[in-house]
Parts: C-alpha cells; sequence; structure tokens
C-alpha cells in the first residue's frame, strides 16, 4: 500500500464531461505530501476497508450533509477593484474606467493602501471556495508582487500581472506606465521576482503578462510583451472584444478584430486567457481553437458592461476552452457560484429572447442555453484546461483543491428532504452562501475554516 499524507472520506460532485457529474458516494480521496490525489476509492474496491484501517488516525470523514466540491477557478479578477466593488455600476465602461476605476488604481502606488485591500480580496476569495484566481493588479511594480506574495503566504494558487498602460491617447496622466520601456523592463523585473517566491509555493504562484487591453497599449509595449511572453514562458491575459466601444476602436486601429491583433503581437496560445470575448466571430473563435487560447466567461460583469451577452454555448460547442471570472468589481460578487448561475441565466435569456414585441420565433438565438451542469464545469474543470493546469477536477493526478460544503448550517440550511443527489448538487450549485463553505483545501494544506 502507499504512503499517503492524508485520507478524506465522504460524497463529492465532479464534472465528468461539460454536461455530466460525477457523484463520488462516499468515497476515499488519498493525498500525496506534495498535494496531489494519487488515489480516489470506491466503497465497493478491495482496499476500501483496509485504507481506513492503515489510515484511521489521518482519515477526515464528512459528516451528514456535507459534500466535497472541487475548488472553484476564477479567471478574471481585478484584485484593485476590490476596494469598489458595488458601486459606480450605472454608467457606461469607458465613463467607468476614466471616472472610478483609473483613479482607484492609481492609489496602488501606495502600499500601505494596496497591502489592505490585497490581502482581503485573496481572503475573500478563498472563503467563497475559489483556490485558483487569474488576478490583474496594477502598473506599480511593487504592489503587484505584494498580490503575488499574499496569494503564496494565504495558500490560494494565484497567477498575477502587472498591468501594461501605456498608451497616452487612451490612458489618464494619473494612471498610467511612464514610458514604454519602463513598462516592459517592470514587467521583466516582475516576471523574475514571481519566479522566484514561486520556487518556495507548494501550490504555486505565477507570472502573467498583461496588456490591460489593446487601447491602454501602444504597438510597441504590445510586442514587447508578447516577446517577455515568450522569452519566459508565461500566462499572458487581456480583455478581448468586451464592448461595442473596445471592439469597435480596436477594429478602427487595426481593421481587424481583437483576436487577430492579440495574435499578430504574439499574445494568444495555449497559456493565454482573454476576458469577456462577447463578439468573437466565427473565425476569431477558430483562432483561439487554433492557438489554445481559453476565453473567460464573466456573466454578472458582461450584464453590466458588455453590450450583449456572449453565445457562450456556441463558442464551447465549436471546442473554444472556456471557465468562469468574476471580474471584480465589474462583477459585484466575489462568488464564482453567484457567476455560474448567472451563466445559466443569461444563456436562457439569449435562447428565449428578451423583446416581446417580437414574435416567439424570432426574439432568441436557438441551441443558447446552458444547464448548471456546464456552469459548473466551467467553474471548475473548464479553468483547469484553461490554465493547463492539474486543477478542477476529484481525480487521480489533480491537486486536491476541495470546497467542503455544509448544507446543514444553520443560518443558511438548504432545503433537503430526502432528495437524489442529483437534485442535491443542483441545490448546492444554486442556493450555497459563504457560510456553507466550511472548510477550503488548497493543494492539501487547509487555507480557510469557518470553525
Amino acid at each position: 500500500m502507499e504512503n499517503y499524507s492524508r485520507v478524506f472520506k465522504g460524497t463529492a460532485f465532479t464534472s465528468k464531461s461539460p454536461t455530466e457529474i460525477n457523484i463520488l458516494k462516499d468515497y476515499l480521496f488519498c493525498i500525496n505530501d506534495k498535494g496531489m490525489i494519487v488515489k480516489v476509492v470506491a466503497p465497493s474496491d478491495q482496499e476500501y476497508e483496509a485504507i481506513l484501517k492503515t489510515y484511521e488516525n489521518k482519515v477526515q470523514t464528512l459528516k451528514e450533509g456535507q459534500y466535497f466540491l472541487p475548488g472553484f477557478v476564477d479567471l478574471h479578477v481585478h484584485a484593485p477593484q476590490w476596494a469598489q466593488s458595488g458601486t459606480a455600476l450605472d454608467i457606461p465602461l469607458y465613463d467607468w474606467l476614466n471616472r472610478y476605476t483609473f483613479p482607484l488604481e492609481s492609489r496602488f502606488s501606495d502600499l500601505d493602501f494596496a497591502e489592505k485591500v490585497y490581502k482581503e480580496v485573496v481572503s475573500t476569495l478563498l472563503a467563497n471556495g475559489t483556490t485558483t484566481a487569474l488576478y490583474f493588479a496594477t502598473v506599480h511594480k511593487e504592489a503587484s508582487f505584494l498580490l503575488a506574495r499574499f496569494c503564496a503566504e494565504k495558500g490560494q494558487r494565484g497567477l498575477v500581472g502587472k498591468v501594461v498602460m501605456d498608451n497616452p491617447d487612451q490612458t489618464s496622466e494619473i494612471y498610467r506606465d511612464t514610458d514604454t520601456q519602463t513598462a516592459l523592463k517592470d514587467t521583466e523585473d516582475f516576471i523574475i521576482e514571481v519566479n522566484e517566491l514561486a520556487k518556495t509555493t507548494k501550490q504555486g504562484v505565477y507570472p502573467v503578462v498583461t496588456p490591460r487591453f489593446i487601447p491602454s497599449c501602444t504597438d510597441e509595449a504590445l510586442k514587447g510583451l508578447g516577446e517577455l511572453a515568450a522569452k519566459y514562458d508565461t500566462y499572458v491575459q487581456s480583455h478581448c472584444s468586451e464592448s461595442d466601444w473596445e471592439h469597435g476602436y480596436v477594429k478602427d486601429r487595426f481593421q481587424k478584430n481583437d483576436a487577430f491583433a492579440l495574435h499578430d503581437f504574439g499574445l494568444l496560445g495555449e497559456k493565454s486567457v482573454m476576458a469577456h470575448c462577447n463578439f468573437l466571430n466565427d473565425d476569431d473563435a477558430d483562432l483561439f481553437v487554433k492557438t489554445g487560447t481559453a476565453v473567460c466567461h464573466c456573466p454578472i460583469s458582461n450584464a453590466y458592461f458588455a453590450n450583449s451577452v456572449i453565445p457562450i454555448a456556441y463558442l464551447h460547442s465549436k471546442r473554444v476552452e472556456i471557465g468562469l471570472g468574476s471580474d471584480i468589481s465589474g462583477g459585484f460578487s466575489p462568488s464564482i457560484y453567484d457567476n455560474a448561475r448567472q451563466a445559466v441565466i443569461s444563456s436562457r435569456m439569449l435562447e428565449d429572447g428578451v423583446n416581446t414585441t417580437l414574435p416567439a420565433k424570432e426574439r432568441g438565438v436557438p441551441n443558447s442555453r446552458i444547464t448548471i451542469n456546464e456552469a459548473f464545469y466551467f467553474a471548475t474543470a473548464g479553468g483547469g484546461e484553461s490554465l493547463s493546469l492539474p486543477i478542477g477536477r476529484l481525480a487521480e493526478n489533480f491537486a486536491w483543491d476541495v470546497q467542503i460544503i455544509d448544507t446543514t448550517v444553520a443560518t443558511a440550511k438548504l432545503p433537503i428532504f430526502e432528495e437524489d443527489l442529483k437534485d442535491v448538487f443542483q441545490k448546492i450549485m444554486y442556493l450555497v452562501r459563504p457560510e456553507n463553505i466550511i472548510e477550503v483545501w488548497v493543494q492539501g494544506e487547509k487555507v480557510h475554516s469557518r470553525y
């Protein structure tokens, strides 16, 4: 028998496919000292009882009404914007950025302020079941490294980008990189520094090349960032074809869509995640598939700022990799549960349509709806695939990134009355609140507990 550092016993839900949930009733999950799941054992397996007996002092058994879910992967978080979450959502994107967001982000030159916000956002996401987060920081190299350090210290798998904004035509003088060369040098220094930090971090922290979006960057910066991504084999993140304004701006500047412009600068690839992507056409989507670039679907934020509903079911049918993102603070909620729910709602509105003056058959876009099973897939396995990391599934050779859900918490009790486990899963996805998330584990380490 192998040597396990811990064994967990309980009922788990994990994606079997994009549309199917695998229900593992009373299974054992055997974890090694690296925090990886090395064996998943069903009650019917011959070694089940032997493992329980051998590791009786290392077994954590769930109580009645408690369940394992994979930790969520949030593919789009503006960490500094946690300070403005829930405000200014009633104005257009361009005004929102210039009147609220950029002045706020400029404050992160103050490391004391940055520390307060970044510590809180990492802790808040962990408490909401997010075990891996892909973060935009700000243009400030030192503050951006603080965020990576807090992810390392608090045990979250953090992918962090120092934002690049060097285009004086589209950025405020109060908030931009000093110049293009400084932006590129700071990015390279940041990559090197985070890679050093990663050597001492069990769950992994990663530097991310981060042009904010095409409007905020010069051609020289975009080219230089593509070269840095290739040199250091880093992740890349940006916004892509998000709104009418941003999508139209890129077409006017380059006479092509975002996807192809970003590709020309070397910014699409297996380790690239592009947020929003509401206005991708078929050629753009095919380019994403060809390059291995993932789409981060931000359904709550899109309702406020994207001027559209993304055809997420269609993009997924074309084999585009898709994960979910909160897009704090364009999205007001730090909960991927809330975003999974909104993903389903938005898809149904796209399929059924919203204009009641039109006949029903003309009102919507056929075959647009997704189920909660698919939204769960995007939040877990899809996020892991988007990052090319062994996360998002409760299966052998995946990291033990887990939320323990208690459906019996007095202040947030779920209405479960002898239901089938498939129904229990749906109730968890639609009704869980942070109070129900009693423990969170990342890479085999407990990083959050409500007890």
